[in-house]
């Protein structure tokens, strides 16, 4: 059987995934964001004459990650902005789109780790889209133009603007800005040149906008819509999907009106919740300077190379991480986030959901109960031992006391303060990223007059012989993609699977497609914000009894949240 596919850019030949699923690898959505367009919108991908070879993925973004499995970044790659797609074969009439949208601290990662391959989805009847975009400075750094630009600051904690020593702005807020900002603006000439001072300007002296990697999104939702029915799907039924960083990208797509009519539902789990204003945005870009050597102007930053940018970037993490007088940023230092104001982010998604700007848009959303032991185990995060570290954690992220003896009480082995530090902060930590804001995006959504179906992972035994297995941060996506066979997985799931595992796949990977299909996962959506309910995943062999709690609605009910701070 002929598997190309014929796209307006071109034709693309993709290869048999499996029996029933072809898939078509590395498709470019935008083109190269580099030379004329770097730090620019993302610009229409060249056609192409011939036909593609779709066997293979594209380059990932600039990045300095090494992940098992996955393709690294080399200097010099340029073409990052593509799409992979999954659908069954044959595929008969239109079908439902899932898009997948990957996380990494909006640093790392790509479409190419193993968790995200498509076949089994796609053999439930989806049609599966995974993509790369812009990350680190390349497509979240603030880019500042006339009056917003510095000259150099010396690296580390020591800047004045809320940056380090615990001080600075909250990171929510809400600007009043303009919408129908394009994506995708007109087309300049590209240079090969991975440096260009002259490109971090647009031609009409515009600064460049903030969050490149967003728009890099929806320049590929506007791809989707427009070439998905060469692939068997339906333009009209489209689920974004994401996990940390990319599930909050997702819920941003949401109250952003450049994405509005895109996509019909969101799929959300483990999202991070800081967000940064541009003040922050600047100062964090300042220091990137420094340490690369330039100027934090449009010409300095574009006349270094998106490697020096990489590495001074993590030169600044590095700096963090070895202070504990640094602030909030010491514990896992995460130096990028979608930025807040003006007409690419406007508002931010607590804010815009509860407004009911998305509330045509059903919201499905997931958290794991044990979400920060992963940042423990790989070592990401700062190592909490005393009491004294513990009220330290606290007061840098602005905590109420009451908070923190209120996790003292509940945690499991912690009956009196002291009792287990490590556990009582990494659970305190994993809910105020990810599973507190999980709770408050459901709510907020409800309130905005929204579906919003809520659900927890809480799958902690596994294997042949059900040892216990940690249910960390993404330690759910292999299970909902369907990929726990797959060894370079092992570490994630707590080693080979089980019976018990694949049947809870099973069901995660029918949730998702039933979800994508008609809007409806299987249980109710949350009507009561005042109680903390959702479905909960475990295996059939776990008991009641062994379950973490969820994040408890009277202790964060009286805390001013959101407390982040960069």
């Amino acid at each position: 059987m002929d598997d190309v596919f014929e796209t307006t850019h071109g034709a693309v030949r993709g290869f048999r995934a499996a029996d029933d699923v072809v898939a078509a690898l590395g498709i470019p959505y935008a083109a190269p964001p580099f030379g004329a367009d770097r730090f620019r919108a993302p610009r229409p991908a060249p056609p192409w004459s011939g036909v593609r070879d779709g066997t293979a993925f594209g380059p990932v973004a600039p990045q300095s990650a090494e992940l098992p499995g996955a393709p690294s970044w080399r200097p010099g790659d340029e073409d990052v902005l593509t799409v992979n797609v999954w659908t069954p074969a044959p595929a008969t009439g239109r079908l439902p789109v899932l898009v997948w949208i990957h996380g990494g601290a909006y640093t790392f990662g790509s479409s190419a780790q193993p968790d995200f391959d498509g076949t089994a989805l796609a053999r439930t009847g989806l049609v599966v889209v995974t993509l790369n975009y812009r990350l680190g400075f390349e497509g979240f750094g603030h880019v500042p133009a006339g009056s917003d630009a510095y000259a150099p600051v010396s690296v580390g904690v020591d800047v004045d603007s809320g940056a380090g020593a615990g001080a600075g702005a909250g990171v929510y807020v809400s600007v009043c800005g303009g919408a129908g900002f394009d994506p995708y603006v007109s087309a300049g000439a590209h240079s090969d040149a991975a440096t260009d001072p002259d490109a971090a300007t647009d031609p009409d002296g515009s600064a460049p906008p903030d969050n490149r990697g967003l728009l890099d999104l929806i320049a590929a939702l506007r791809w989707i819509r427009d070439e998905i029915g060469a692939f068997g799907g339906d333009p009209g039924n489209v689920t974004l999907a994401g996990q940390s960083s990319g599930a909050t990208a997702a819920v941003c797509l949401m109250v952003m009106e450049e994405a509005r009519g895109l996509f019909r539902r969101v799929i959300a789990h483990s999202p991070v919740s800081p967000f940064h204003t541009r003040g922050i945005a600047a100062s964090t870009t300042r220091e990137i300077a420094a340490a690369a050597g330039c100027e934090a102007t449009p010409a300095g930053l574009a006349s270094v190379t998106p490697q020096a940018l990489v590495a001074a970037s993590d030169q600044v993490v590095d700096a963090y991480r070895r202070d504990p007088a640094s602030g909030s940023r010491h514990y896992d230092p995460s130096l990028f986030a979608p930025v807040l104001g003006g007409s690419t982010l406007p508002v931010d998604p607590l804010t815009g959901l509860a407004e009911g700007a998305a509330r045509g848009v059903d919201l499905l959303l997931c958290h794991t109960t044990e979400e920060y032991w992963l940042l423990d185990a790989v070592g990401s995060c700062a190592k909490l031992t005393t009491d004294a570290q513990l009220d330290r954690f606290a007061a840098d992220f602005g905590l109420d006391g009451d908070l923190v003896e209120g996790y003292r009480s509940v945690r499991p082995g912690a009956p009196v303060p002291g009792a287990a530090v490590p556990d009582v902060h990494l659970a305190l930590f994993g809910d105020l990223l990810f599973g507190e804001f999980t709770h408050r995006l459901a709510e907020a959504h409800a309130a905005g007059g929204g579906l919003a179906h809520l659900s927890v992972f809480d799958r902690r035994r596994g294997g042949a012989d059900r040892t216990a297995v940690r249910a960390w941060h993404c330690a759910d996506i292999p299970f909902a993609f369907g990929n726990l066979d797959d060894d370079r997985l092992s570490f994630l799931v707590g080693g080979a699977p089980g019976p018990e595992d694949h049947e809870l796949a099973r069901r995660m990977v029918r949730a998702w497609s039933d979800f994508a299909a008609t809007g409806d996962p299987g249980w109710a959506p949350v009507t009561d914000t005042t109680r903390r309910t959702a479905h909960v995943w475990t295996t059939v062999d776990q008991p009641a009894t062994d379950r973490r709690p969820l994040p408890d609605r009277a202790l964060w009910a009286t805390t001013d949240f959101p407390v982040l701070r960069p």
